[in-house]
């Protein structure tokens, strides 16, 4: 009797974003996640259950990565200025194949009204760090609210600024946070 193997949960959430990347929010499936894998359809039910529980166990490693990233450009700066600056820069760096894999998270996490639960709660708690009484409370917002815009625009193909016109940009919504 061979020894019985071991299934990587890492591995089968690489899996399941590579489908997502693929092939959409929609081609999410069990099987599909089984086959990307290379392992059965019960070995990622026995590692996750359900498809939903999948998205969430996406939705936390994501998460757990984005705060990670937010904490090394933060530093010791818990302001809600260096929280937002940290933020622009953060996503600034992550315009790569890691970009890809946020935007597929966003749109599986729209896809379900408890998905969306989960990321109007993310983004309250991140707000909720602002001082919206300040003018440079209000800046921060609308520098965090353009941030994600461009993420968005660029994320779904809908925009194809130059590296300069994508630097001016950058360099435009951090200074709001000055």
């Amino acid at each position: 009797m061979g020894r019985k193997r071991t299934i990587d949960r890492n591995e089968v959430l690489d899996a399941a974003e590579t489908v997502v990347r693929a092939n959409g929010p929609s081609a999410l499936s069990i099987g599909a996640v089984a086959r990307e894998a290379g392992i059965s359809k019960g070995g990622v039910q026995s590692s996750f259950g359900t498809r939903d529980a999948l998205i969430d166990a996406m939705f936390d490693r994501w998460d757990q990565d984005f705060d990670a990233q937010l904490a090394a450009q933060r530093g010791d700066d818990q302001s809600g200025h260096g929280e937002v600056k940290a933020y622009v820069t953060a996503v600034q760096k992550d315009m790569s194949e890691r970009q890809l894999r946020n935007a597929a998270m966003l749109l599986l996490l729209a896809q379900t009204e408890a998905h969306r639960i989960k990321a109007r709660q993310w983004y309250r708690n991140y707000f909720s760090k602002l001082d919206l009484k300040t003018e440079q409370g209000r800046r921060l917002r609308v520098a965090v609210l353009a941030i994600e815009g461009v993420f968005m625009l660029r994320s779904l193909g809908l925009t194809d600024f130059s590296k300069k016109e994508w630097d001016d940009l950058f360099d435009d919504i951090l200074a709001l946070t000055q």
